[in-house]
């Protein structure tokens, strides 16, 4: 890492591919991977945590990216929904009809492929408690859930 301008180079790696960004001390992740990447997966919704729209995996574990400093994610590895490109829960998801407007879509399939890769014998209890991470406005956790239960007795 070296400064330039008030600013500092770190490297990401981001969908396993690094990457060196230029980044501010108070940069979020969120805004990193949006601006200085071009992944605009992530959403910005309540931008304080509560509505998991900018949901990404950090080491395999979702994380709100709104809540973590850019430089804080060096040395990890990151994946953002641009990484689940045609993943099993994308595909659940579709066939259950899991997303209505789409916004918070991203960081729902963040949050269910963590739960199955980490919880594959997830029960019921569990995926509702993963699934209250995050918010939909439109109303799509029975499909959602449907989606997960889908993947999890699928194999």
């Amino acid at each position: 890492m070296f400064k330039v301008e008030g600013k500092a180079v770190i490297e990401l790696e981001v969908n396993k591919m690094k990457s060196s960004v230029c980044v501010r001390a108070a940069d979020t992740l969120l805004h990193v991977l949006r601006r200085e990447l071009g992944l605009t997966g992530a959403k910005p919704g309540c931008e304080n945590g509560d509505c998991g729209a900018c949901t990404v995996l950090i080491d395999g574990w979702p994380m709100k990216s709104c809540l973590m400093l850019a430089v804080e994610a060096v040395g990890h590895q990151i994946t953002t929904v641009e990484g689940l490109t045609n993943s099993s829960v994308q595909s659940a998801f579709v066939s259950n009809g899991a997303f209505q407007c789409g916004y918070c879509t991203s960081g729902f399939l963040m949050v269910c492929h963590a739960l199955i890769s980490l919880h594959p014998d997830a029960d019921d209890n569990r995926i509702e408690v993963w699934l209250q991470s995050n918010i939909c406005r439109c109303t799509s956790f029975e499909e959602i859930k449907r989606a997960v239960r889908s993947l999890l007795h699928s194999g």
